[in-house]
C-alpha cells in the first residue's frame, strides 16, 4: 500500500475521500460489504485501485455491491468470499480461500456487525450471536490471517466500534460471555461486543509493536451514520427514521459515504499512527478526526484477559512472538 498521500503536508481543510491516496498493488479484505459501510468503504478502496475482497454472510448480495462498484470504476479488481462469523467453520473457510490466492494482505477491515434481538439463544459453536459475530469471529479471522499481514510491507487491521463502546453502562463480564448468568439485553450486548472491537485492537497494537512488525492495528466509529444497520436498531433509531422526524435526524445524523470517513481514514492515511483511533469531530457526525476512546477500552488487564478468554474459545492462537 502506498504511503503518498495526495495532501500536502499542512493542508488545511478536514480529511476527505478526495484525500485517499493511491491504492493500487494492494489486497483489502473488507468484512460485511455487502451493504452500509462496507460497501462503500469497498468501493473507495477500489476506486483508489486496492484489489478488495468483499467477505459477506451473502453471496448474492456481495455480487450485488460488486457490479455496483465495477459500475463507477470499470477495471476495480474484486471477489466475494462467502463468512457468517457467527460460525468458526466458516470463518476458517473463507481465511483458507484468501490464503489460497493471496501471498500478503495489506488492510483488514473487521467492518461487519449485528444485533440480535430475539435471544437468549446460541450459535453452532455455543456463543451469544452478536458477540461471536462482532468480536470473535473477527478476532478468529485476523488471527489466521495474520501471517498474511505481516507480509505486507505497510499493513493495516481497522477495527470498526460504535459510540455504544463508550456507554457508561458497556461493561464487560469475561466469565460469562455467552450470558447462561445475566437477563439478555440486546443493546447492552452490542455495546460490551463493541467494547472488545477496542479492546482488541488496542491489544493487538501493543503486541505488534513489541514484536517489531511493520502491520498496525487502529480501530474507528463512523458516528450515527444513515444507514439500514442504525435504522433497525429500534428505540431511539426508529423514531428518528420516521419520515415526520426526518429533518430532526439530519440534524444529528450523517450520510454512510460520510459515515464511512473515519474507517477509510484509519485505512489509508499514512500520518495515522497505530493504536489511533479515528471518529467524526462532532458528537454524531462530521469530518474523521483522531479521538480518545473510553478509559476502559486502554484498560490492559481487561484486554489481556479478554485475549486469553478469546483464543480460548474460538481455538485461533496467535504466534506471538512473530517467528
Amino acid at each position: 500500500m502506498s504511503n503518498r498521500s495526495p495532501r500536502e503536508p499542512g493542508a488545511a481543510g478536514p480529511w476527505t475521500a478526495a484525500d485517499i491516496p493511491d491504492l493500487t498493488g494492494s489486497t483489502a479484505v473488507v468484512t460485511g460489504a455487502s451493504a452500509g459501510l462496507g460497501a462503500e468503504t469497498a468501493r473507495q478502496l477500489a476506486a483508489r485501485g486496492a484489489r478488495v475482497v468483499l467477505a459477506c454472510r451473502s453471496v448474492d448480495k456481495g455480487e450485488c455491491v460488486a457490479a455496483s462498484i465495477r459500475q463507477r470504476s470499470p477495471d476495480a479488481e474484486l471477489s466475494v468470499v462467502q463468512v457468517d462469523l457467527a460460525s468458526l467453520a466458516s470463518v476458517r473457510g473463507a481465511a483458507a480461500w484468501v490464503r489460497e490466492r493471496f501471498d500478503r494482505v495489506d488492510l483488514l477491515v473487521n467492518n461487519a456487525g449485528t444485533l440480535f434481538r430475539d435471544g437468549p439463544h446460541k450459535t453452532v459453536d455455543g456463543f451469544e450471536p452478536t458477540f461471536a459475530t462482532n468480536h470473535l469471529g473477527h478476532f478468529a479471522f485476523t488471527g489466521l490471517l495474520l501471517d498474511l499481514l505481516t507480509a505486507a510491507p505497510a499493513g493495516r487491521v481497522v477495527a470498526v466500534s460504535s459510540r455504544a463502546a463508550g456507554y457508561r453502562r458497556t461493561v464487560l463480564d469475561l466469565g460469562d460471555l455467552t450470558y447462561e448468568r445475566r437477563a439478555y439485553k440486546p443493546m447492552f450486548v452490542y455495546g460490551q461486543s463493541k467494547l472488545a472491537n477496542l479492546l482488541f485492537a488496542f491489544e493487538l497494537q501493543r503486541r505488534l509493536a513489541d514484536a517489531g512488525a511493520s502491520l498496525i492495528a487502529l480501530a474507528a466509529y463512523p458516528g450515527v451514520a444513515d444507514s439500514d444497520f442504525n435504522k433497525n436498531l429500534g428505540g431511539t433509531a426508529r423514531f428518528l427514521a420516521r419520515p415526520e422526524m426526518r429533518w430532526f435526524s439530519q440534524l444529528l445524523t450523517q450520510t454512510t459515504a460520510m459515515g464511512a470517513l473515519p474507517t477509510l481514514r484509519a485505512c489509508t492515511d499514512p500520518s495515522m499512527n497505530g493504536g489511533d483511533y479515528i471518529g467524526p469531530n462532532g458528537r454524531t457526525k462530521g469530518h474523521p478526526v483522531r479521538r480518545e476512546p473510553a478509559p476502559r477500552a486502554l484498560d490492559r488487564q481487561l484486554a489481556t484477559d479478554l485475549w486469553a478468554e478469546s483464543e480460548r474459545l474460538t481455538g485461533v492462537v496467535y504466534p506471538f512472538p512473530l517467528p
